[in-house]
């Protein structure tokens, strides 16, 4: 139960968030994406040189 109620606690204060500073949000997820294809990179670039 207290899990459930977490989960939707983070998804109000996300809608919350959104609802409330638009941009901001947009520059969260952006950021996020970001990093998440920065790591993927790394991780290219760290196979490459492994197998060469």
């Amino acid at each position: 139960m207290p899990k459930k109620l977490l989960i939707w606690a983070l998804i109000a204060f996300a809608g919350f968030y959104l609802f409330t500073q638009p941009t901001n949000a947009a520059d969260a997820v952006g950021g996020a994406f970001s990093g998440v294809g920065d790591l993927f990179g790394s991780v290219i670039t760290f196979l490459t040189a492994l197998f060469n």
